[in-house]
């Protein structure tokens, strides 16, 4: 018992040796700091302070300077819109081609603002370009396919080889023009479809527009037989085109023999009546064809074939 009251004091002296030497420390420390911080002059904080002066006051006035360029920049954007604006309206030029050629031009006009600013307060211009030039890069990489289609669809609102409410037929799709945008074309099918049709595709490929002119030829072929009268048929195909309300007249009207098939006599016409009126016109001639055949006794043959069956013994 007596051996660990003994131990128990002795710890205590020694932490208290050890308290005593910390605060000793902290002391030393603390009368150092003091005898700084009395020994630091305010000329010493002042000249400091006026060492930084010019560099502060050459930044200041270069940052309001790019300032300055940025609204510049900005009003010149403005007013370039609005003079590029009435300039494609007076021209007539198509909104959605108008559009992008204003946001094209508004961003030409704000990256050189950049650039110049940029230059004002201390950053290397070609540093910047070298960033928007990798950064572009990889935008065009990563975007090619959109990017063939909006090259096609500015080719196809400049070059304008159709418009809305034209009839076309392209890469195997045919239908109404609904819409041309930058990146795609929509086209009404005569069922009622609508088909979404990639640029890049229709500037790469043969349009055909059907609609491009106020009038169209309506040509028809029609077989008869060998036996049957060729120029009564070819009469009365004459007088059902002459006949129709629609078909122009004026244009004249023409009826030949087209070839001597295997089996039949082919007997084209050909007249002309207005584009919006082509598909009327051709289905009522072809019915009207076929009744003046019927009441005349004129033989619109079949395909036949002669099978001769030999018996062997």
């Amino acid at each position: 018992m007596m051996f660990l009251t003994k131990l128990m004091l002795l710890t205590a002296a020694e932490t208290d040796a050890d308290l005593s030497t910390v605060l000793e420390e902290t002391k030393a420390v603390a009368e150092e700091v003091q005898e700084d911080l009395q020994n630091l002059k305010p000329n010493v904080i002042l000249e400091t302070v006026k060492s930084w002066l010019p560099g502060l006051m050459s930044f200041g006035y270069r940052l309001v300077i790019a300032i300055l360029i940025l609204v510049i920049g900005n009003r010149i954007v403005h007013a370039v819109r609005k003079f590029l604006y009435k300039t494609f309206t007076r021209m007539n030029l198509d909104p959605s081609i108008s559009r992008f050629l204003i946001s094209v031009a508004d961003a030409c006009i704000y990256a050189l603002a950049i650039f110049i600013a940029a230059d004002k307060i201390g950053i290397p211009s070609a540093s910047i370009i070298a960033l928007l030039g990798s950064a572009g890069l990889a935008v065009g990489l990563s975007l090619q396919g959109s990017l063939a289609n909006v090259a096609g669809g500015i080719l196809l609102l400049l070059l304008r080889p159709f418009g809305v409410h034209d009839y076309i037929v392209s890469g195997g799709y045919e239908g109404t023009v609904q819409s041309i945008g930058l990146a795609y074309t929509t086209i009404i099918t005569v069922d009622n479809k609508k088909i979404t049709i990639p640029n890049g595709q229709i500037s790469n490929s043969t349009v055909v527009n059907v609609t491009a002119q106020e009038k169209r030829r309506v040509d028809l072929v029609v077989g008869i037989g060998y036996s049957s009268d060729m120029k009564k048929a070819k009469e009365l195909i004459r007088c059902v085109y002459e006949n129709h309300p629609l078909v122009l007249a004026e244009d004249g009207i023409t009826v030949y023999v087209n070839e001597l098939a295997d089996s039949a006599v082919m007997i084209g016409g050909r007249g002309w009546t207005k584009t919006e009126n082509y598909w009327q016109v051709r289905w009522d001639v072809l019915e009207g064809i076929k009744e003046a055949f019927d009441a005349n006794g004129i033989e619109i043959p079949f395909n036949q074939m002669d099978i001769n069956i030999r018996h062997t013994s």
